[in-house]
């Protein structure tokens, strides 16, 4: 699934020609993506048929449409491998188009938002709109228990601390969780990791609150940077809403580097290499000497 940096810049490729849209009747060319819209594919039809789409929002790395004046929303779930793209009608499907919605701009130009998913896990659903627990702000109900993001205006490090010390478990496999923190993916916890020299298997209850500072600054540097350049694509199946792909693997400094130098080693004359290690049927990437293994406990 695309971290907050990639989902970012999807909302913002939306919010051009969606805010304050009318839409026409969704045309929905495969109902797998539409299988957890209540009603399915006719209800969401309905609903959004002649509706007036408010600015694209987003919690972490969920986005949706809000409806103007309404109580619910459609939720647009990117999944492994889904794409939102904006065409001007009558352009080539794009394969694996899944849904294709009809859009009248604020500015009178006709436009279409597609669905593009190779995968299948992604889709879109409508959803009651909550109010949600730690900002008062409206979200999805399927969105509620998401944590506030690193970018978020009212983000806490502080209260990020205080929840993560009373935990049980390690420093990434935290940071992975949505409901302490949302929106960081592995790629971009390797690197804030790296770049606050931190062990991803730290045990939580040992993080000092300077650390904790230190590693959720680096994650919102590295997610700003990510911003600037259209976020990170290794592939084909992430690209904005216009087809480009991001550039940000260029400036990636562990995630993906194995066996390469660390850059920092090698600007203090050392010669390390990048390391990738198991993790939770994935991979963690570090410098074995600027992220060294924590000491353990001594014992009671």
């Amino acid at each position: 699934m695309p971290e907050l940096p990639e989902a970012e810049v999807v909302r913002r490729g939306m919010a051009r020609w969606a805010s304050g849209a009318r839409a026409a009747d969704l045309d929905v060319l495969d109902a797998r993506s539409v299988r957890r819209s209540p009603g399915g594919a006719e209800a969401l039809r309905e609903r959004l048929s002649g509706a007036v789409l408010a600015e694209p929002a987003r919690r972490g790395k969920f986005l949706w449409l809000p409806l103007e004046d309404a109580d619910d929303a459609v939720v647009v779930h990117l999944g492994m491998s889904g794409q939102v793209r904006v065409d001007e009608p009558g352009a080539p499907d794009q394969r694996h188009l899944r849904l294709r919605l009809p859009i009248t701009a604020a500015d009178g130009s006709d436009r279409e938002l597609r669905f593009v998913d190779q995968r299948l896990f992604g889709g879109w659903w409508l959803d009651p709109v909550v109010v949600g627990p730690e900002t008062g702000d409206a979200v999805p109900a399927s969105a509620a228990h998401i944590a506030l993001d690193p970018l978020h205006p009212d983000f806490d490090p502080d209260a990020v601390h205080r929840r993560l010390v009373r935990r049980r478990s390690t420093l990434k496999r935290s940071l992975l969780d949505q409901t302490l923190v949302s929106g960081i993916g592995n790629i971009y916890a390797d690197e804030a990791l790296w770049a606050a020299r931190l062990h991803p298997e730290r045990p939580t209850q040992r993080m000092a609150r300077a650390q904790t500072r230190a590693v959720l600054a680096a994650v919102q540097d590295v997610m700003r940077r990510a911003l600037a350049v259209g976020g990170t694509s290794f592939d084909a199946l992430y690209v904005n809403v216009d087809g480009r792909s991001g550039y940000f693997a260029r400036s990636l400094e562990a995630y993906g580097r194995t066996g390469q130098p660390c850059r920092r080693c090698t600007a203090e004359g050392r010669r390390t290499l990048i390391v990738r290690e198991p993790f939770m049927g994935r991979a963690s990437h570090r410098c074995p000497v600027c992220q060294p293994v924590p000491r353990r406990s001594p014992s009671r």
